[in-house]
């Protein structure tokens, strides 16, 4: 028997599963991450661009390029590895390297990405983080480096997978433009733990960023929709007192209903965007198992109090955008309904008034048939009396006799053969 064919897809779609493998990484390490997207339509981008951005990259330390069409690469760039991974909306590169600067999260430790390969890039940062990986310290030692690295006022830091590490972080940038972490494991900790965790935070930071490109964008569209709001009402108040014409209002209701329609449209990826990033920044977190350490707050009451209401006031903008457009077309259905029962009525009183014109002119019809019976019998009793006038003289009749004698007999011919013409036309 021949052997089994395989499916095409079959190797591909297994091979995804292994795709973008987490790094491994040695405390202590330094790791430098920068996430690079496009400001408009960066969905429907030109990817080689990206892909030409990295070999550029690549081909400064001499090193290999990806396969076409790749989507992850890995590769050595002097004393650092490189990371790269291309998204649906952005770039991300995560660049790390054994040892720290003795100055902690050092503005220089950056210039692993050339400046003039910077601003090459083809889009815009929309983060950059540099991470710290140092070895676990006492507790006293470690409470006063981290007060030390980050503002006490946000600092975040818990125990994560199984008491592995602590992580710490205050999701602020810093003078240099980064978002600083920092990462204290346990000296058992392996080098493929400490590579997911450092993964795990480069998500947590990446899509906390691309979520509130959403509340951007719902800020900006809450006057807007307040406005077309108060105009909505102002109409269905028009509409039920009657003050004007239902055609002028229905003209402005539409107006509004476009709009409206225009602005969900517009919005309805970056919303849908939004709602996806917020759902991974909780499913990241989750997967760090946090414990709460020395009192400090963890990631997930740090996203509770100054994340998740950013993401309610986007999927509140999105509901209050999806119900006033709904308003306005129930409204437009009800102005159009009243539109047309009146238009009904018009027509209704405009074919009444056509009856009636119909009726006169039916009665002045039958006015002039009365008419033209006389006018016609009085021309023809002259024709008839004329053809038979030298008959009656002949019989001793004078014409007055004659014509008084044919006079009602014509009358009545006249009258019927009218009559029969009125039949065969109707």
């Amino acid at each position: 028997m021949p052997p089994i064919q395989d499916h095409p897809l079959r190797y591909q779609l297994t091979n995804e599963l292994h795709a973008r493998p987490f790094p491994t990484m040695t405390s202590p390490c330094t790791v430098v991450y920068l996430a690079v997207k496009q400001p408009q339509e960066a969905v429907h981008r030109d990817r080689m661009q990206d892909m030409q951005h990295l070999i550029q990259l690549l081909d400064r330390h001499g090193a290999p390029h990806p396969k076409p069409g790749a989507t992850h690469h890995t590769a050595q760039i002097g004393r650092h590895m490189l990371k790269w991974e291309q998204h649906t909306e952005f770039v991300s590169y995560t660049v790390y390297s054994d040892g720290v600067s003795a100055r902690a999260f050092d503005p220089a430790d950056f210039d692993v990405f050339p400046v003039d390969w910077l601003a090459e890039a083809p889009g815009q940062r929309i983060t950059s983080a540099l991470i710290r990986v140092v070895p676990r310290a006492a507790p006293a030692v470690l409470k006063t480096t981290m007060h030390d690295w980050f503002v006490p006022e946000s600092l975040t830091a818990s125990q994560v997978l199984d008491d592995s590490a602590v992580v710490a972080g205050d999701f602020r940038i810093d003078p240099a433009g980064h978002v600083r972490f920092a990462i204290f494991p346990n000296t058992d900790t392996g080098a493929q733990r400490v590579g997911r965790i450092v993964q795990r935070l480069c998500e947590i930071e990446t899509y906390r960023a691309m979520s509130m490109l959403g509340f951007s964008r719902a800020r900006g569209l809450s006057p807007v929709i307040g406005k077309l709001d108060s105009r909505l009402s102002e109409m269905m108040a028009e509409m039920t007192s009657g003050t004007k014409p239902a055609e002028e209002i229905l003209t402005q209701l539409l107006a509004v209903s476009a709009e409206l329609e225009a602005m969900a449209a517009q919005s309805a990826f970056r919303f849908g965007a939004t709602g996806a990033y917020d759902a991974l920044v909780s499913q990241r977190i989750s997967l760090l198992r946090e414990e709460r350490h020395e009192g400090f707050q963890t990631f997930a009451e740090f996203m509770l109090r100054r994340f998740d209401p950013a993401m309610r006031t986007v999927n509140s903008t999105e509901k209050r955008l999806d119900t006033l457009a709904s308003r306005a077309r129930r409204a437009g259905e009800l102005l159009r309904t009243r539109v047309d029962v009146e238009r009904s009525a018009q027509n209704q009183a405009l074919l009444a008034s056509m009856d009636r014109r119909a009726d006169i002119a039916l009665r002045l019809q039958h006015t002039v048939e009365g008419l033209s019976v006389v006018a016609v019998s009085y021309y023809a009793v002259s024709l008839v009396s004329d053809f038979l006038l030298p008959l009656a003289e002949r019989y001793g009749l004078t014409k007055k006799v004659l014509i008084a004698a044919v006079t009602l007999p014509v009358i009545g011919l006249v009258w019927l053969g009218i009559q029969r013409i009125r039949k065969k036309l109707h």
